[in-house]
């Protein structure tokens, strides 16, 4: 018998033991970063839904974004689910529909209809502000066994590219990374571990003003950031020169399994002779291989046939490219436009200045 569960009736150890044995495992399906979620209510409202078919066969973790102030939640309201679904590998399509179809619901209950109790977070019924705009599955794994159930769902397929990095004795960057690796630590660049909550903050003024001056995207509080480190659910590595913060990147550990690049930045126009961004991604990779860690996930490169600087940047550290790509499910076509339409506006003002 198949059964939807919500994150309270979710038994811990089927949870872990599900992580353990899933080939699609990542951290972020996990119980700890549902409570980090949780930690930071302000900007985000967590979810987590389960699957049952005699045993614990499905987990789907993720997020509801808040904003500041009413107008921008009503417009920006999106549900992220980092990582893609936890399967069993033989998880039924059924147990599959049921998990994905919960998901669909999500926000329902707001608008008086009728909803399993899949649809709570956290025990407590969404408000119509939380009903998101679109849902979506950002994935690290191969999850195309199952393309025709997810687009079944409503859940249409994205193609998107991801670079992932083995991090093993024979692994090796190109040789233009190296020798700017070998440039910036002869020129006194350090890589450090956070190790205080002003560092945290000295490395937010260069990430948050990277996102004003050319990412052009929404980003978190200063407080998000300052709670992962206090949360000790992953590690922060800095990039240091003269006792200063130049840069580095914010990596949630999924112990023996991936470490990932969720936020980086550096100040590479300052400090051309230390190159804070290859330091800090360099930074990453050698922490994996120092700690038996086998895989650096980029957690993202851009869409196929669309020239994007970054994903060259990055290739260049000797990933392979794989693409998972995305399943989209929009929840309110008009307000998913206008959402793509300030975007394009936003990239559209920067490019030009």
């Amino acid at each position: 018998m198949i059964n939807v569960l919500t994150y309270a009736e979710i038994d811990p150890q089927q949870w872990q033991a599900l992580v353990d044995s899933s080939p699609y495992a990542t951290w972020f399906q996990t119980k700890e970063a549902y409570q980090f979620y949780s930690s930071v209510p302000e900007e985000m409202t967590p979810f987590a839904i389960g699957v049952t078919d005699n045993k614990l066969t499905g987990v789907i973790v993720g997020y509801i974004t808040n904003a500041n102030n009413p107008i921008k939640q009503f417009l920006t309201r999106r549900a992220i689910i980092i990582g893609g679904p936890l399967l069993a590998d033989d998880i039924s399509d059924e147990a599959l529909t049921a998990l994905l179809m919960a998901i669909r619901q999500l926000g329902d209950k707001a608008k008086g209809k009728k909803n399993s109790k899949a649809v709570t977070i956290a025990s407590t019924p969404y408000t119509l502000h939380s009903t998101p705009i679109y849902i979506e599955t950002r994935n690290f794994h191969d999850y195309s066994k199952w393309r025709n159930v997810f687009e079944q769902c409503g859940f249409a397929y994205q193609p998107h590219l991801n670079i992932q990095v083995a991090c093993t004795a024979a692994h090796t960057m190109s040789e233009q990374r190296q020798r700017q690796v070998k440039k910036a630590l002869k020129n006194g660049a350090l890589i450090v571990e956070a190790q205080s909550e002003q560092e945290i903050r000295d490395w937010y003024q260069i990430l948050s003003q990277l996102y004003r001056e050319k990412v052009r995207t929404p980003l978190f509080s200063e407080e998000f950031f300052l709670q992962f480190y206090r949360s000790g659910v992953g590690k922060y590595l800095l990039v240091k020169y003269e006792g200063k913060v130049i840069g580095g990147m914010m990596c949630p550990i999924f112990a023996g399994k991936s470490i990932y690049e969720w936020y980086v930045c550096g100040l590479d126009e300052s400090y051309r002779e230390h190159y804070p961004s290859v330091m800090a991604t360099y930074a990453a990779i050698e922490y994996a291989k120092q700690n038996g860690i086998p895989l650096f996930d980029f957690m993202g490169a851009g869409e196929p046939d669309i020239p994007y600087g970054v994903r060259d940047f990055k290739m260049e550290f000797g990933g392979e490219l794989v693409e998972y790509g995305r399943y989209l499910c929009i929840r309110k076509p008009l307000l998913y436009k206008v959402g793509k339409w300030g975007v394009k506006i936003l990239k559209l003002v920067r490019c030009t200045k």
